[in-house]
Order: structure tokens, then C-alpha cells, then sequence
């Protein structure tokens, strides 16, 4: 039979509900390293009116359907914004899951470059999102592994299929599986407590998020600013940073957020912030919030029997990088940490060429157990 391509509208939110059900009730309903997202935090990601990032992309979404089934996804997406600042005709495909089929992968490839290059784009990469803080990366290495809440798990075959085509490695991240020590390396201490006293800094901890309000514009301020030089990055704008504040801060534990700050001027200097690892929650409710899902992501966020967190995201202002500051990061996480149950560290995707994140595991007996891959291609 042929491969039918519809290509969604904007209102179409049945096709919109199906794109977005798609890998959870059917591709990956018998995986066991599947890490279901939330579909209500899916569709709102895909909602132009409620994403921010459609201040500054476009976005067209594709599904293919074999003997009237769907039996794959992707959407073409276009980052003005960061093609502006990277003086690119770049288009991204992101959300792209398929059956392990030739005509399949072909059609919906050929689909989304298609629309991409109507609008002026000479590249297509990805798997990337609408910004840094999407899932980034096609999962190459660690297919035996469950994922984060901030990734996606993808089968051995879609890199077969995807390199069938003609795409090539951009860039590459690393992950990493860090066991917490119950006191934080002597070293650590040390040199935490030289680097405060040399360039006078402090080490924050809260408890609540009143205490945090004052610094949240501030660390986003830092992480635009770390984060500058990495692949494909684009500042966030002010009514992004208001929409990641009302999505993650619910989910915080205060006992596993640390931002440092310059004494003097009250400015963040460097921060790290992690979240209850919420992949079995997720497993278990499919995606779903009701009847009993919230119940499952409330009893991973607050119970001390989750021996897993996610470092979500990490950052030291450019200038301060390499003078131990990440010491004091971990001086004030790795206690804290322990003290609450958690056991273990799960890093989200650390671009491979950024040494200076990952030669932060170092004696830390960490393991390098994934590894996600963007890809390339000209369009022709």
C-alpha cells in the first residue's frame, strides 16, 4: 500500500492529539526504556499561542499512514531567531518517530524538507527542538538504558534509517550515571572554600520558593550567558524564561538547588539545579495526569524512596569557568543531596566538545551510559 503524508493545520487539534499519542499508545507501548512525556505538556508545546518559542519559529507538522493507520511523525521546524545569530538558512526536524519502514522514513523525510526548503532553508539537522531546552539528540548509544524526563528514547533502527538518508553527525552529547557520595570530596571542600574567599562568592541554598524569587531572572541571566557559545543556542527571551519558571518550579526540590552568587553585587555567577528523577512516574501513567498520574509524580518528587535525580541544568558565567566554582555547586548539592535519599545522578545531554562540563565527573566514578547524536544534511 502507499504511504499517505498529512501535513497538520494549526487548528486541527484531533490530528494534533493523534501526533502527540502516537509514540506512547502505539510505537512504544511495549518499551520498557520508554519515558512517556506528559501529552497535556506535549500539545501545549505544539500550541502557538501558549509556546513562546513561536515568537521566533515556525513550525509544520507531518503524519504518515500505511493502510489507514499512522505509522510515523515529524515536524519541520524553523528557529529564526537562532539563525540570525548563527547567519544560517537552517531548518530543524524534531518529534520524529516511525515504524521501520523504507517508504515510511523516505516520505516523511521528503515531506518536511520539502516544506523547509519552500521556505528558503539550504540545511535540515536534528533531531533539535524549538530551543536548547527541548529534547535534543537521537539516541545512538544506551538503548538499554531508561530515559529522562528531559530526553527521548528512540530504537537502534531510526539511526540506520536516518544515515540511510544521507544525513551525517553534527554534534554529539554525552550522559552521564554519577553515583552521590555520601560527603563530598576533600578537594571539593578546599578548593570550594579558596574560590569563595578569592573572588568573593557565596553559595546559596533555599528551602522554599520565596526565598529563590529574587534569583530567578538572575540565574536565567547566567545561563544565556553560559550557554552563548553552545551549539544552536539562542538567548531566551523574557516570556520564555516566565514560561519555563511556571513549568519547572513546581517540580523543584530545594534541597537539590544551588546558585552561587557574587557577594557584592548579588549577581549569579554559576548555578545547578536538579529535579527527582520522575521516569518511573511517567512510565506508569502513559502520559497521563488523571485519574492517577499526578499521584505518581507527586510521590517521585516528594518521597525519599526515589534514589535518582536529574541534573536538569548547570551553568557557570563564562568568565568565572574554570576556577572552581562547579566545587561549590557540588559542596553545598552532594550533602544535601544524600541527606534526602537521593543515590544517584543522571546528567541531561553534555555536548561532547563542551570538556569543561564533563570534566566536572572526574572522580566522581561516573559512567558515560548514552549518547545522542544531531545530524545533517543539504537540502537539495
Amino acid at each position: 500500500m502507499s504511504i499517505v503524508i498529512k501535513a497538520i493545520n494549526s487548528g486541527d487539534n484531533n490530528l494534533k492529539k493523534a501526533f502527540v499519542k502516537f509514540p506512547i499508545n502505539t510505537l512504544y507501548k511495549d518499551c520498557p526504556f520508554y519515558v512517556p512525556p506528559l501529552i497535556s505538556d506535549e500539545l501545549e508545546s505544539l500550541d502557538t499561542k501558549k509556546n513562546p518559542a513561536f515568537d521566533f519559529c515556525e513550525m509544520q507538522l507531518f503524519l504518515a499512514y500505511k493502510n489507514d493507520k499512522i505509522v510515523g511523525r515529524i515536524a519541520a521546524i524553523i528557529n529564526h531567531r537562532a539563525n540570525e545569530i548563527w547567519n544560517k538558512k537552517q531548518g530543524r526536524f524534531s518529534f520524529v518517530d516511525f515504524i521501520d519502514d523504507n517508504e515510511v522514513v523516505e516520505a516523511l523525510f521528503s515531506a518536511a524538507e520539502k516544506w523547509l526548503k519552500e521556505k528558503g532553508m539550504d540545511t535540515i539537522i536534528g533531531p533539535i527542538g524549538f530551543t536548547d531546552l527541548d529534547p535534543e539528540g537521537l539516541l545512538i548509544e544506551g538503548y538499554d538504558k531508561i530515559s529522562t524526563m528531559a530526553t527521548r528514547y528512540s530504537y537502534p533502527y531510526y539511526r540506520t534509517q536516518i544515515e540511510r538518508l544521507g544525513f551525517e553527525k553534527d554534534a554529539d552529547w554525552n550522559e552521564f550515571y554519577i553515583p552521590i557520595p555520601a560527603h563530598t570530596p576533600e578537594r571539593h571542600q578546599r578548593i570550594a572554600t579558596m574560590i569563595g574567599e578569592r573572588y568573593g562568592l557565596k553559595l546559596l541554598s533555599f528551602h522554599n520558593f520565596k526565598q529563590v524569587t529574587p534569583y530567578v531572572s538572575k540565574l536565567f541571566k547566567c545561563l544565556n550567558k553560559a550557554y552563548e557559545p553552545l551549539y544552536g543556542f539562542s538567548a531566551l527571551t523574557q516570556h520564555q524564561i516566565d514560561y519555563y519558571v511556571k513549568k519547572y518550579v513546581p517540580l523543584l526540590r530545594w534541597d537539590v538547588v544551588q546558585i552561587v552568587i557574587k557577594e557584592d553585587t548579588d549577581e549569579v555567577v554559576g548555578f545547578g539545579v536538579g529535579i527527582p528523577s520522575l521516569s518511573a512516574a511517567l512510565i506508569k501513567s502513559r502520559g497521563k495526569l488523571f485519574p492517577f498520574g499526578w499521584f505518581q509524580l507527586i510521590k517521585a518528587l516528594k518521597s525519599k524512596n526515589n534514589k535518582t535525580v536529574d541534573l536538569m541544568i548547570m551553568g557557570v558565567l563564562p568568565e568565572y569557568q574554570g576556577k572552581g566554582v562547579n566545587a561549590m555547586i557540588f559542596n553545598g548539592f552532594i550533602p544535601s543531596a544524600y541527606k534526602s535519599g537521593f543515590r544517584f545522578a543522571e546528567s541531561n545531554p553534555e555536548l561532547e566538545m563542551n570538556n569543561k562540563m564533563q570534566s566536572l565527573w572526574d572522580g566522581f566514578e561516573a559512567t558515560n551510559h548514552k549518547r545522542r547524536r544531531a545530524y545533517i544534511k543539504k537540502l537539495k
